[in-house]
């Protein structure tokens, strides 16, 4: 069996390090709170650090039959804020466990939860 190079096995230890790290941020960023307003908190969104909504709340007052298309704008802006918000919270968490490399590496590649 040929010998693995001692540098490569640290560079194994460490990929593996950097996996269990990223499992357990995925798992903190789910017990994680964010929340979206919007109508001046008529309308709110809580999502986890993964993204995924969780409650909506919608004040009596902003429900109106007569106008059913400005409660939809509300709900959907306050999802994209909370979203928003979760995502920067993903992309704080993953700063501080990797110091920023991670993100260098992915370029572009958004991975909801994590970058």
């Amino acid at each position: 069996m040929a010998k693995v190079p001692t540098g490569f096995a640290t560079v194994i230890k460490q990929a593996q390090a950097l996996q269990g790290k990223l499992s357990k941020l995925q798992e903190e960023l789910e017990q994680k709170r964010v929340e979206g307003t919007a109508g001046g908190g008529m309308v709110t969104v809580v999502a986890n650090g993964k993204q995924e909504i969780l409650e909506v709340k919608i004040d009596p007052q902003v429900v109106n039959p007569e106008d059913v298309e400005m409660l939809e704008d509300l709900i959907v802006a306050a999802v994209n804020q909370a979203r928003q918000r979760a995502q920067e919270l993903a992309e704080e968490e993953m700063q501080k466990l990797t110091g920023g490399l991670v993100p260098q590496l992915l370029g572009n590649i958004k991975i909801p939860g994590l970058t």
